[in-house]
């Protein structure tokens, strides 16, 4: 067992090992680690991802939880890209980008073509799943749903600290119909205090990130496209991502002009939402 800095992709898997032994065991971590003969703060650190377990830790491990031979290939498999400083996931996996972003102390995020997902009405995030093909219909209401949970660690007493930027183009493509579009600025509105507009006529050379920062680990930073979700703890990335916020708090409108502009989108006449810019659904 190897001590190494943490990551998000750790920490989910980790947080896999402490459901498996408290759903199949009923153990406590003192106890299974008595049941192993295992120092009790070599469960802890596993089960929260600040170490990398050994193969035989694992098959002891996932043994002491019924599981079989198959079951262990295949967490090995996962395993072995835990501690990566750049890890890639396929769309549909969703589990480490819940741990990452409900456990942050600070979220930072920049969208250039869509509304933030944090800040998206249901309505919204449901025309903006049915766009291009890439989702199967019948599986469209649970991944909204996934959204929407995700949004309740804003309303928290201990919620992270967040500030969304939002590129002016991405609120002017019309996701849905027209009233899809003055719900999702009114939500926007009530949100403002955490909403920075960057200008349609600023150039901003990124497609989006997100950076999460917490008290007692390294920073991840996040993309994804249709294809892959990217989680980063890599120094120079992290660095690049701060310099890229850097750049949007100069360029972008502040507090109170983004209120207004945000304003301004919720009660423009019908009229001129249907010239707003490209309907995307």
């Amino acid at each position: 067992m190897s001590v190494i800095t943490s990551t998000a992709y750790s920490r989910d898997l980790g947080d896999e090992l402490r459901r498996l032994r408290e759903t199949c065991t009923g153990m406590g971590g003192r106890a299974l680690a008595v049941n192993l003969g295992w120092d009790p703060s070599k469960v802890s650190n596993i089960e929260h991802g600040k170490v990398r377990a050994s193969e035989i830790d694992l098959v002891q491990f996932l043994t002491a939880c019924g599981k079989d031979i198959d079951y262990f290939e295949d967490f090995r498999q996962r395993y072995k890209y835990a501690f990566d400083e750049y890890v890639v996931q396929v769309p549909g996996n969703t589990r480490t980008l819940a741990l990452a972003e409900s456990t942050a102390k600070t979220i930072t995020s920049y969208d250039a073509r869509t509304v933030p997902g944090l800040v998206q009405t249901p309505e919204y995030a449901d025309a903006l799943y049915r766009l291009g093909g890439f989702v199967a219909e019948e599986r469209i209401p649970m991944i909204v749903q996934f959204r929407m949970d995700r949004q309740t660690i804003l309303r928290r007493h201990d919620r992270p600290t967040c500030l969304f930027y939002v590129h002016e183009l991405a609120l002017l493509q019309r996701v849905g119909s027209d009233r899809i579009m003055e719900d999702q600025y009114a939500r926007l509105l009530f949100d403002t205090h955490i909403i920075r507009i960057v200008p349609a006529d600023v150039v901003v050379p990124s497609s989006g990130c997100v950076l999460w920062e917490y008290e007692k680990a390294a920073p991840v930073a996040f993309g994804e496209t249709d294809l892959a979700k990217v989680f980063v703890q890599d120094p120079g990335a992290i660095a690049r991502t701060r310099l890229l916020f850097d750049h949007l708090e100069e360029v972008s409108l502040d507090a109170e002009q983004s209120r207004s502009r945000l304003a301004e989108l919720v009660g423009r006449p019908r009229e001129e939402l249907d010239d707003a810019g490209p309907r995307l659904a």
